[in-house]
């Protein structure tokens, strides 16, 4: 079978089982068979190069996976965030490019702040993959960052990917309600807990089906979890320490009533990248 074959069959297929980027997608399976960047595989395509038997059978298994709306990272194994990969796989969250918009505000308040004889300290909770944390890692080096998360289903990439991208980040495994709460421990807090109401199902079925539901499910309005961090960074905050929170674009006006009531000042929701309401951040009394 040709490459250029193979592409627009899977596009097709893609296409019809409502992938939304069905090419890209294609385009990106194919590569990561051949072990090779899109470019060069596109460019193997147009001098009428083949995929053998074997190579055509995987082919179809990777294809068959897609076309099941397997999500393509679980696929290819790593998901793209920032300026780095991570591995991902069943069991942990895929980052969204969304919390970019969390990740590069929190970047620019840690570069713009005094650092105190201790250092500066950064807390990632519910860090699944740990993009967040590694984010903060690699751009603000003088930080000390520690990457909180719960799941034993994602501990194995969060410690993998620190390991790899980010050695110095301490790794913390234990629900919020569990952490010590040392007073002033921190500087910084940030978190994309898991903030959907359970009565709510995921219209695409890559998180319907594949996401971990620990990762997507915060109680009955969705705020469980947020309403555990709000009162770990009350406790752990030093007074005006940051602390930003993502959240659905439906719920800026509940997390600012909620971190309001509990005293934090300056607190203001931002937008993401397509001007959707996605995270909403403060400073502690």
């Amino acid at each position: 079978m040709e490459l250029l074959a193979a592409l627009r069959d899977a596009a097709h297929r893609l296409e019809r089982v409502g992938v939304p980027t069905p090419g890209v997608d294609a385009e990106i399976l194919l590569s990561n068979l051949l072990g090779v960047t899109r470019g060069a595989m596109l460019a193997d395509a147009q001098t009428g190069k083949t995929l053998d038997s074997s190579g055509q059978d995987e082919w179809e298994r990777l294809v068959s996976r897609r076309e099941a709306r397997e999500p393509l990272q679980h696929i290819t194994g790593t998901a793209a965030f920032m300026d780095f990969e991570v591995m991902v796989g069943n069991g942990v969250f895929v980052p969204r490019p969304e919390t970019q918009a969390l990740v590069e505000a929190a970047i620019t308040h840690a570069q713009s702040i005094a650092v105190g004889d201790s250092g500066l300290h950064i807390a990632d909770l519910c860090s699944g993959s740990g993009v967040v944390a590694l984010s903060l890692a690699r751009a603000v080096p003088h930080a000390h960052v520690v990457a909180v998360e719960a799941s034993d289903q994602a501990m194995p990439y969060l410690t993998r990917n620190v390991n790899d991208l980010a050695p110095d980040v301490e790794v913390v495994q234990a629900p919020v309600e569990e952490l010590d709460r040392a007073p002033g421990r921190f500087d910084m807090i940030l978190a994309n807990p898991p903030y959907v109401p359970v009565s709510e199902v995921p219209n695409e079925p890559e998180v319907a089906h594949f996401d971990p539901p620990m990762a997507l499910f915060g109680g009955e309005d969705g705020l469980d979890t947020v309403r555990e961090i709000v009162g770990y960074a009350l406790a752990t905050l030093r007074p005006g320490g940051y602390l930003a929170i993502e959240h659905s674009n439906l719920q800026g006006p509940a997390l600012r009533e909620l971190l309001q009531g509990a005293g934090f000042f300056g607190v203001e929701t931002e937008e993401d990248f397509v001007g959707r309401e996605r995270f909403t951040r403060g400073f502690r009394p």
